[in-house]
């Protein structure tokens, strides 16, 4: 039948605007005709079938999992973290199985955006599909919850990993130390410490610059803060040739730097030429210091520095200025 349905159909159409159906097509009875099954079968042809494969492929992120990798960390690298998930869907609704590598690189995005749900939900997909995270994609997460001042998630995530068989190494300690820190959590952060010393463990600049946050996150801030702020950046010279072992060279932590890792405060800007990554204590401890409005402990550190033969860099004099 010609503009109607077959004979006896009891179709339920919607009111049609005359729209296709991807453009808000159900509107309150004004200027509208009843959409038969023929109609909408017409509007479904003439919606989806105009697309030519050329527009789909300009549509499309990519076609296999090689190309969806670069896809990944291409956005990785211009700080595009919010599309991760989308790309993610696209390709499975385009069928292509995502690797260990496109897992890496989702997760390390997430951590990089801060986006906690978004790096959970892609371990969780990872282990879907018989993937097991590994230390580093742990790492990434512990993190990624520091990042978001999730002290509690971090910890239940090493408690996870121990429960998977997965061994925690030096870096996933100081990563922990730092999640922590970012509360304020001065306890859990010395009991992490007593942990890694238990274990063998070297205490290095990057321990030090979390115990340092975890003073200056701690409430209520008192006299006390700076001055164990400025003990701490004196201890750490004691230790200043002890490396933990945090397994730096890991290729897992290719495009990674420990200060994205750990959230130290140059962790932008580390890659500049104007910024000596020898002094990563005198610079959390600068910036808390700076943070917390303490003129004097400001001056007192950067007198230190100076007594250690150090000129102080960009990011120490920008932090004096503050």
């Amino acid at each position: 039948m010609a503009g109607g349905c077959v004979p006896n159909c009891k179709c339920v159409w919607p009111w049609y605007s005359g729209k296709s159906l991807g453009s808000a097509s159900v509107l309150p009875q004004q200027n509208l005709f009843p959409l038969t099954c023929e109609g909408a079968l017409l509007v479904f042809t003439s919606t989806f079938s105009a697309v030519a494969p050329e527009e789909y492929v300009k549509r499309n992120y990519a076609n296999n999992i090689s190309e969806y990798n670069t896809v990944l960390g291409s956005l990785n690298a211009q700080r595009r973290n919010f599309l991760l998930r989308d790309v993610y869907d696209d390709m499975l609704l385009d069928g292509v199985q995502p690797i260990r590598d496109t897992f890496h690189t989702l997760i390390v995005g997430a951590m990089k955006g801060a986006r906690l749900q978004d790096a959970l939900y892609f371990m969780d997909e990872m282990k879907s599909t018989g993937l097991m995270p590994d230390t580093t994609i742990y790492n990434f997460i512990i993190s990624t919850c520091g990042k978001n001042k999730n002290s509690d998630c971090a910890i239940q995530v090493l408690e996870e990993m121990k429960r998977c068989g997965v061994k925690p190494r030096g870096q996933t300690y100081i990563a922990l130390l730092c999640a922590c820190a970012s509360c304020g959590r001065v306890d859990r952060a010395y009991a992490i410490v007593r942990d890694m010393t238990a274990a063998g463990l070297g205490l290095n600049k990057y321990c030090y610059a979390g115990l340092i946050t975890a003073f200056k996150n701690r409430e209520p801030v008192t006299e006390e803060t700076t001055s164990k702020i400025i003990e701490l950046v004196k201890q750490s010279k004691g230790w200043s040739s002890v490396e933990a072992s945090s397994g730096s060279g890991d290729s897992g932590m290719i495009g990674v730097t420990e200060e994205e890792l750990y959230n130290i405060p140059t962790a932008e800007i580390v890659h500049r030429r104007y910024i000596n990554r020898q002094l990563t204590v005198y610079h959390t401890a600068l910036h808390a210091c700076a943070d917390l409005g303490s003129k004097e402990a400001v001056e007192k550190i950067s007198e230190m520095l100076k007594q250690d033969g150090y000129a102080p860099d960009l990011f120490c004099m920008t932090q004096v200025i503050r």
